[in-house]
């Protein structure tokens, strides 16, 4: 077994257990596409809470989540007879999103981040529920989810209530581009819709797994891209005949930043035996710009934000977020649905990002104008002077990017808007964090692409020298033609493929 994975008949399996759950898992589940499988001991776990849920019920005394009204409406009692529709009811009523539907990857995310929530034995719900999320993974049901409507607080309770929709066969199915309603899908299939019990309704609902999903394959996917940069940066060092005495090791221990050390390690690693930095190793340059000298400190300050990230989103995947639980019998309301914890993290890395991107986009500026770039062809042109501007305006892009970045990075979490009648009157927005990071992830990867594409560009004017041979191996794979002005886009988007294709594989 490696992390949660078994083998079972050839075919790779994800356990949950509600404890053990990686970033990686939720990577290999959401987009690999995985099988998973409930953990036995978890699953006596799991019948053993509702065991609880079902003494309460001939004990008859009012609990929250299980025979009252929800939020503002929590005083009253609804009977007997009305528990099944209470359920029902607040899975349909509380389906309030708007807006183009989530990718695939993210609803799948947000499968296993649930189920593996409810599997931890603290919900109430029969395994059925949990096996139900299962199903709906392995064989690739992807329900519709829209992605604005939450506040991250009692939980992400629109997008939540939007996949329990579809497993009770009201809604929508996303098949490829297109909605399919629930009930005509899962007929086709042979799935067998749920029908929810006492508590579960509620338990599909309140949890933290919007956000969480997003956070956690950003973490993940994160975590490769910052390689990826730093070999793209050590690559603009080298062409603009930077010196890499900035990256020594003894500098980085004397401030011993664990990140600042690892990326001063990954730029030495990447720039050895380079032809460029031998042919002006006697130039006499003391010392370069910041955004040559210090990258260790910047790119390795947000790496020091990824490791607390990806703590605070392990734990956050391995965590009971829905309310009421249930402790040894005793049911306890409290606040872990509340998403302040995923939230602020969501809005730090989105500073850190942003901040990442600033520097990206002034070594961009030092590639292409002719007053920095140490005698490379100004803005990169080929062909005749003056007749070809080569690429100018790129610059201005990844300046616009930036722009973009700065609103975006402004925190989502400053912001409060009670809800339900004052009864839940502060909440996290952490949806809206999380929305903003990821669309801060992709114009990064923009940002990076155009470096990198800049790169090479002039590895090719500074030929016959060669870089590193990582550096080489790295750009070989990047075709440009060097024949004067022309459409760049089609390089810039081969250039991001291969980046996308090196960070989620």
């Amino acid at each position: 077994m490696i992390n949660n994975q078994i083998f079972k008949g050839g075919v790779v399996l994800v356990k949950i257990d509600g404890n053990t759950l990686t970033i990686d898992d939720v990577h290999n589940v959401a987009r690999n596409k995985e099988d998973v499988t409930l953990d036995p001991e978890a699953k006596l776990r799991i019948e053993k809470s509702r065991e609880n849920i079902e003494k309460i019920l001939k004990d008859e005394k009012p609990v929250y989540g299980v025979n009252t009204g929800f939020g503002a409406l929590v005083n009253v009692r609804i009977s007997k007879e009305e528990l099944a529709a209470l359920q029902r009811n607040i899975v349909l009523s509380h389906a309030a999103g708007i807006g183009k539907s989530l990718e695939p990857d993210v609803i799948r995310a947000m499968m296993l981040l649930r189920a593996n929530s409810l599997a931890k034995g603290f919900s109430g719900v029969r395994p059925l529920v949990i096996e139900k999320l299962i199903e709906f993974l392995n064989k690739d049901v992807v329900p519709f989810v829209p992605e604005m409507g939450s506040v991250g607080a009692s939980g992400d309770l629109a997008p939540l209530s939007h996949i329990a929709m579809a497993l009770i066969g009201e809604g929508y199915i996303m098949s490829g581009n297109k909605k399919i309603k629930t009930k005509q899908f899962l007929d086709s299939k042979g799935i067998k819709p749920l029908v929810l019990r006492e508590k579960e309704g509620l338990s599909l609902l309140n949890g933290t797994q919007f956000m969480t999903s997003i956070l956690s394959l950003l973490v993940r996917d994160m975590f490769k891209l910052i390689e990826v940069a730093t070999l793209v940066a050590a690559g603009a060092v080298d062409v603009l005949l930077g010196t890499p005495k900035a990256y020594d090791e003894r500098i980085q221990l004397a401030r011993n930043h664990k990140g600042q050390i690892y990326i001063a390690k990954l730029l030495r690693d990447y720039l050895s035996n380079s032809e460029l930095r031998e042919s002006h190793i006697d130039c006499g340059n003391v010392q370069d710009a910041y955004t040559l000298r210090t990258i260790p400190q910047v790119y390795g300050a947000v790496y020091d934000i990824l490791e607390f990230a990806k703590s605070v989103v392990e734990n956050e995947i391995n965590a009971a977020t829905d309310n009421p639980l249930i402790f040894d019998g005793e049911v306890i309301s409290g606040g872990n649905f509340h998403g302040e914890p995923v939230a602020l993290v969501c809005d730090y890395l989105s500073i850190a990002l942003t901040d990442m991107g600033n520097m990206i986009e002034r070594r961009i500026d030092r590639l292409v104008n002719p007053m920095v770039n140490r005698g490379l062809a100004p803005f990169l042109a080929t062909g005749k002077e003056g007749l070809n501007s080569g690429y100018m305006i790129w610059q201005y892009t990844a300046a616009a990017i930036c722009n973009e970045n700065k609103v975006l990075s402004h925190p989502a979490t400053s912001d409060t808007i009670p809800t339900s009648a004052y009864q839940e009157d502060h909440v996290s927005m952490g949806a809206t964090a999380a929305r903003k990071l990821k669309k801060i992830y992709s114009n990064l990867i923009n940002l990076i692409s155009i470096e990198a594409m800049l790169v090479k560009v002039a590895l090719e004017l500074r030929r016959p020298l060669k870089s590193s041979e990582k550096v080489e191996k790295f750009f070989e794979k990047i075709e440009i033609q060097m024949n004067g002005d022309r459409y760049f886009g089609d390089d810039f988007n081969n250039v991001k493929e291969k980046i996308i294709l090196e960070v989620e594989r």
